[in-house]
């Protein structure tokens, strides 16, 4: 049995509570003990519902587990951890906190202390998240697989060698969701004003974007080929993709995700 403290109870960490217990609560709660604290009654409440034993506080809470989740506000991490590093010490701790570096961590834990910082995204709220970690020198395999099997309660997992890779990933995977859901957003604008009502231009193309995440997942092809496969030469769809091409769409993401990947940079270095 894993036991568990969440340092923080908001989303993120409802989440992976629901996702480790199970959708139907205490169900699943065979293999983990989940312990919680959070200053936000509604966040406590929440994860009470959910299946988690509520702490005292964050030192309670620490004091109880083998493996700490560090999921609260990134500007919180710092002072978080130097007040509780006697009792983090000989823990696993697995930050969430974006912009939060290890090296920030290990300055109050020591050199050696076993952490591992991941990049979750929000469509972890409905167990369909991305996540990626990066483990110091200090986690052992079996840490490993203990962090890994807790991050995959809530979608994909993979670990990245160097810890700057979490820039490039925050701006794919983190940040990742918001670009869809513009183009999403795009869409049913335009098709509202080729003549669709709002209900159904919402359902065509919420049901278009899952369809065509659903077959990329599912092929063994690119979603170069398979964009080539569904383009009849000369028909409606080529005509929509020339003019994205004419309007500079692939250069327009290139760099949007550079922007976006040096602004994670920024914020891990301020």
């Amino acid at each position: 049995m894993s036991s568990i403290a969440f340092l923080g109870a908001g989303n993120i960490a409802q989440a992976i509570m629901g996702g480790l217990l199970g959708s139907g609560g205490l169900s699943g709660n065979e293999g983990h003990k989940l312990f919680a604290f959070d200053p936000v009654d509604a966040c406590r409440e929440a994860a009470s519902d959910i299946g988690a034993t509520i702490s005292g506080s964050n030192r309670e809470a620490i004091e109880q587990a083998e493996v700490v989740m560090l999921c609260v506000k990134p500007s919180v991490v710092p002072a978080l951890v130097e007040a509780e590093a006697a009792s983090l010490k000989d823990k696993l701790t697995i930050s969430v906190a974006a912009g939060i570096t290890t090296e920030t961590i290990l300055g109050q834990l020591g050199p050696d202390a076993a952490v591992v910082r991941c990049m979750p995204n929000t469509p972890a709220l409905v167990k369909t998240g991305m996540t990626a970690l990066f483990a110091t020198s200090g986690v052992s395999d079996a840490q490993k697989q203990l962090a890994q099997g807790i991050l995959s309660a809530v979608g994909e997992t993979l670990w990245v060698r160097d810890e700057s890779a979490l820039d490039a990933v925050t701006a794919v995977s983190g940040s990742g969701p918001a670009y869809f859901f513009m183009m999403m957003e795009a869409m049913i604008a335009a098709a509202e004003a080729e003549g669709l009502d709002a209900e159904t231009a919402r359902q065509l193309v919420l049901q278009t974007a899952l369809g065509a995440s659903t077959m990329a997942h599912a092929s063994d092809e690119s979603p170069a080929q398979l964009r080539i496969n569904v383009t009849s030469p000369g028909g409606t769809t080529q005509a929509a993709l020339e003019t994205f091409e004419a309007l500079g769409l692939p250069d327009t993401v290139r760099k949007a995700v550079n922007a976006a990947r040096i602004r994670s940079e920024e914020l891990s270095q301020s």
